[in-house]
């Protein structure tokens, strides 16, 4: 595939990793443990529904930037809550719980699809998650990043601009040799309106069974893949 395009920056929770059943696992086992029955999805579900609200105040200017680690800490607090479980889960044990998502699966053909991508091109997260959360993430599941860019270089969250343009700019590099990767559309468009190249592929189950967005491409975007070792194939042809 001839792309004036020498490095490729991705989405990761959704895209490359399956943050909804690694959570839930998480969750399942930590409250086992604790002899507390707990749908494990529902917990998950109800977390991440508290993601872009969190950001949100920081985009808008209302907070300056904080990591997603806090983000993610500071919803845990109301989650729990929601749960009735506010009384069994003590602050520490929940420090503990919120590492949850340092310990989330890659989709099956993720390793792999980077790995054959890193061969030809320079490849690095673009994440609202920290440094530090993409580096533990990235050792749990052996993702083979060749740098970790996103939010944290940016101080900033996506769509922002500033994320995509930062990344890119990391790797001395101007938007039009960079790709953002990525199962959702917005985010898609987001990067493209900064100059970037963009390359869809569909996460039908990142919500679960029931997921009714994101499961075809929202614009011609310039490569449509099945997943990531598909992308691969086409972009090392």
């Amino acid at each position: 595939m001839v792309l004036l395009v020498r490095a490729l920056i991705f989405d990761v929770f959704g895209t490359v990793v399956d943050w909804r059943s690694g959570v839930a696992r998480e969750v399942e086992s930590f409250c086992g443990a604790r002899g507390l029955a707990v749908d494990g999805n529902a917990f998950a579900d109800a977390w991440r529904a508290k993601y872009q609200p969190a950001m949100e105040a920081i985009r808008n200017g209302g907070r300056g930037y904080i990591a997603l680690d806090v983000l993610h800490r500071e919803n845990l607090d109301a989650t729990v809550s929601e749960f009735g479980l506010a009384e069994s889960i003590d602050a520490a044990a929940r420090d503990d719980l919120n590492r949850a998502w340092e310990k989330l699966p890659p989709w099956p053909d993720s390793v792999a699809g980077l790995t054959a991508l890193k061969s030809a091109y320079a490849i690095a997260p673009c994440s609202n998650g920290s440094i530090a959360l993409m580096t533990w993430l990235a050792k749990y599941g052996g993702l083979p990043w060749d740098a970790i860019l996103g939010a944290e270089v940016a101080r900033a969250y996506k769509p922002q601009p500033a994320v995509y343009l930062a990344s890119a700019a990391a790797l001395g590099l101007a938007p039009e040799e960079v790709m953002m990767v990525a199962a959702h559309n917005g985010d898609l468009a987001a990067a493209r309106a900064t100059g970037l190249k963009t390359a869809f592929l569909p996460r039908p189950q990142e919500h679960g069974p029931g997921q009714t967005t994101d499961l075809e491409p929202g614009a011609d975007w310039d490569v449509i893949a099945s997943d990531l070792i598909e992308l691969g194939r086409r972009m090392t042809a």
